[in-house]
């Protein structure tokens, strides 16, 4: 019996990212999706710089023992990983 090739060698390692964190961020991204639209942070004007602020904030929040976003519900390094990612993905 032949079997099928895949060359996955020096490609990322997909599986290593941590599931309960995935699950996380893309709760926060849902939120954000019902409040604001599918992709709407794409059009935020100067996106680096106020994302940047927001990811600081839910971080601040985080480190004074602050777990969850009081509006989401969320954990707030979670809304920290998707301001994070909204501003790698837009310098890609």
């Amino acid at each position: 019996m032949n079997e099928g090739k895949k060359y996955d060698a020096g490609k990322p390692m997909m599986k290593l990212i941590p599931p309960h964190a995935e699950m996380e961020l893309a709760k926060v991204l849902t939120f954000g999706a019902i409040k604001y639209g599918p992709d709407n942070w794409r059009k935020v004007d100067q996106l680096e710089r106020r994302y940047m602020g927001a990811a600081m904030r839910h971080l601040n929040a985080y480190r004074q023992g602050e777990t969850l976003d009081a509006e989401s519900g969320l954990h707030h390094l979670a809304h920290a990983m998707c301001c994070l990612a909204f501003i790698i993905e837009n310098s890609a």
